[in-house]
């Protein structure tokens, strides 16, 4: 079925109506979106613990060359893929509901043979022209020391993201809980204490965490056994036809890896002219606070996991109505859930810095809550990109993300060099803004869901309002992370409050909405009303 057909097709079909199977996939979407929510809540404080055991322990240089280091395997592991890696929930989801399983079992060959072609062709160009990275491309050895071990990490992280695109397309929050948010975290805190203990360096910790990634793709390579049986994969994977669709899978993938490129550029450029600009310690300065301000992500990224496969199943049915209640519903939860990290990372950035980091970065404060407030902009209004990606619609997402790219790097090639890290801060916020905007354009003249619903008028206005008012009282009484509790706990209620009527508990968590005082406050309704 073609983008348009479901576009111009009803409204509303038997599958949307309430109690039906558009309604149980969404609220199971939620449910175990919210499972990988808590465990991406859980592993985010655990990596903060991290981060900050590792800022303070290395010199702001060492740690800043290391984080160079990383920003670039991120790069080369999110390219190597090319993009299949995005197209698996869509395709994989709809061959699967469509017994494709011919198209089904070609797709994996294709995302694997291009991941260990690429991969090894990484490694061996980084490691065979050292010399010309340190005298020519990055001028710094320290760097490149490090990325030399580091690179082996890049096509086990594409593999990593692989087999979750997998449980995702299955539905295996628990799995994905377990290896992700349980397994990764404990492994870096083991190898940070060896570092920490054995008084090693920045090159120990890159060894380190090639390790972790080795260990942890063993592990998903024993869950994906038991899914293949418990699902009986192999056997419908055998029973056909072998096909490798690349032309269907390739013509969605590769242009969007515009999308993957703006990634890297959010991710890697501004790095690159901070350290040719400044120094490693600047890097450092950017790097420290930018993990804890992409926290306002990790609700949106735990929701994508599995969002993606139920619009595709959607859109195989041309249930446009499922997508449109699926779309909004998981925009209020993503805002909603989200907004205490956007109190600690923006309302609250002076102190938390000082309190993370100590007072050598305090002037990394206001670099922290310029990130937070575009990747919690980025967040909010839901994942109209993705909705849009499954529509079909790759040529819109290509422009846009071509203009974002370009718009990147033009804004970090002017404010980096006169600015330094708050020119690269500057740089990302805008950019963040103005993507999210176009994406939101996008969601309506490709898929035909409203640009805005205006019930969510109350919801987003208390968010902003309530942020913005905490952000002026901390910054003009000077209040500590313990004096700000109280109003920011308020501040958090308030936005629950507002959104009850979004959530609606009661129909994604009726256990929950039992509850004396939450389902009270989550409901806005009394007790003896159920």
């Amino acid at each position: 079925m073609t983008a348009s057909a479901v576009t111009t097709g009803p409204d509303s079909g038997p599958d949307s109506r309430p109690g039906s199977r558009s309604a149980a996939a969404i609220s199971s979407q939620l449910r175990g979106s919210s499972l990988l929510t808590l465990g991406k809540l859980l592993a985010v404080a655990a990596n903060l613990g991290i981060q900050v055991l590792i800022v303070r322990y290395l010199t702001k240089s060492a740690y800043g060359a290391f984080a160079y280091a990383l920003s670039l395997v991120t790069m080369l592991s999110t390219l190597i893929t090319l993009g299949i890696q995005r197209a698996i929930p869509r395709f994989a989801a709809m061959y699967d509901e469509k017994g494709e399983y011919g198209k089904l079992a070609g797709t994996f060959v294709l995302q694997l043979g291009t991941i260990g072609v690429l991969g090894l062709s990484a490694i061996l160009f980084t490691l065979g022209l050292r010399q010309w990275l340190t005298n020519s491309v990055i001028g710094d050895a320290e760097v490149v020391g490090v990325l030399t071990i580091l690179v082996l990490l890049a096509p086990l992280q594409a593999l990593d993201s692989t087999a979750l695109s997998v449980f995702a397309v299955y539905s295996r929050p628990r799995a994905i809980f377990f290896r992700r948010y349980v397994v990764t975290p404990a492994l870096r805190f083991a190898v940070v204490a060896v570092l920490i203990a054995g008084g090693l360096d920045e090159r120990a910790l890159a060894l380190g965490w090639v390790l972790i990634g080795a260990a942890g793709l063993g592990i998903y390579a024993v869950m994906l056994r038991d899914l293949f049986s418990t699902q009986h994969l192999g056997s419908k994977l055998r029973s056909k036809s072998f096909e490798i669709p690349y032309r269907e899978v390739l013509g969605f993938a590769l242009p969007l890896l515009t999308t993957d490129i703006l990634f890297v550029l959010l991710n890697t450029a501004d790095v690159v002219l901070i350290n040719r600009y400044g120094s490693t310690a600047d890097v450092g300065s950017f790097r420290a606070v930018q993990p804890a301000a992409k926290m306002n992500q990790f609700v949106m990224t735990s929701f994508a996991l599995l969002y993606t496969p139920v619009v595709a199943r959607h859109f195989s049915r041309g249930d446009r109505a499922g997508v449109s209640d699926l779309y909004w519903r998981t925009a209020s939860w993503i805002t909603v859930l989200t907004f205490p990290v956007l109190i600690l990372t923006f309302s609250l950035s002076g102190p938390l810095t000082e309190t993370l980091f100590g007072a050598e970065y305090s002037g990394s404060a206001v670099f922290m809550a310029l990130l937070a407030v575009g990747y919690y902009f980025n967040a909010a209004l839901g994942f109209n990109g993705l909705t849009v990606k499954t529509y079909g619609r790759v040529g819109y997402s290509v422009a846009i993300s071509s203009a974002a790219a370009v718009t990147n790097v033009v804004l970090n090639v002017l404010l980096i060099p006169r600015y330094g890290p708050m020119g690269a801060a500057l740089g990302t916020l805008a950019t963040l803004v103005a993507h999210n905007l176009l994406k939101q354009l996008g969601l309506r003249l490709g898929t035909g869901i409203p640009l805005f619903r205006l019930s969510s008028l109350p919801l987003y206005t208390t968010v902003v309002v309530g942020a913005g008012g905490l952000y002026l009282l901390v910054e003009r009484f000077d209040l500590s992370l313990a004096t700000a509790g109280l109003p920011a706990v308020l501040t958090v209620v308030a936005v629950v409050a507002v959104a009850r009527r979004d959530l609606q508990v009661e129909d994604t968590f009726p256990e929950l909405a039992r509850l004396p005082v939450i389902g009270r406050l989550a409901s806005g309704a009394p007790e003896t009303d159920r």
